[in-house]
């Protein structure tokens, strides 16, 4: 199983992406994640057995991903917010979608693409709050095990993929890498920020 994780794109306001955002939304999916992208990461016919989102920011990201792919989005929903209660219910989605891909067969030997919340993908912060749970897809899809795996995705980073694989029946990964995503005409100026060291 492969999984491919981006972060939500710069967002306006609770329910709504910025303009840069919605700009964005429309650049991964002509270039890398929609159907005809021109930089697919998905490798020759393949298609994407799975479009998992969050929130509403996340949602409105992968919309045009979406409708290049025509197929449904499988939502794991959690309203957003930064608060304890809010961030105890995304912990929840987020364990949940976790035991279905690391153990449901449905995904094995397919690749599926997720758009989430930067702070539940990776957040020292959110573990440290959350001891002795395990709350972001860096600890529940066991890539804490692994070396060189960021601890925290900062909230200023939106252009990078992880892509994550695995042999089918371990749960641990067998290779994982952060892809930059460069962006070419007509999406060349959308902001980007390196990954600091």
């Amino acid at each position: 199983m492969k999984i491919i994780i981006a972060r939500h794109s710069e967002k306006l306001d609770a329910p709504s992406l910025s303009e840069i955002g919605k700009l964005r939304a429309q650049a991964l999916a002509a270039q890398y994640l929609g159907q005809n992208a021109k930089q697919s990461l998905f490798i020759g016919k393949e298609r994407p057995a799975a479009l998992m989102v969050m929130t509403l920011h996340t949602i409105e990201t992968m919309a045009p991903i979406a409708a290049s792919w025509n197929m449904p989005m499988l939502a794991y929903w959690a309203e957003a917010g930064i608060d304890r209660a809010h961030m105890a219910v995304q912990n929840v989605r987020n364990q949940a979608v976790a035991e279905d891909l690391l153990f449901s067969a449905q995904y094995e030997d397919k690749t599926v693409l997720m758009i989430w919340e930067h702070f539940h993908i990776a957040s020292a912060a959110l573990e440290a709050e959350f001891a002795g749970e395990k709350v972001t897809l860096r600890q529940l899809l066991n890539l804490d095990q692994m070396v060189g795996v960021p601890t925290t995705w900062p909230d200023d980073v939106y252009d990078y993929f992880w892509i994550i694989e695995y042999q089918t029946g371990n749960p641990v990964p067998q290779s994982f890498l952060m892809k930059r995503q460069i962006f070419t005409a007509p999406f060349a100026g959308l902001p980007a920020a390196d990954w600091p060291n």
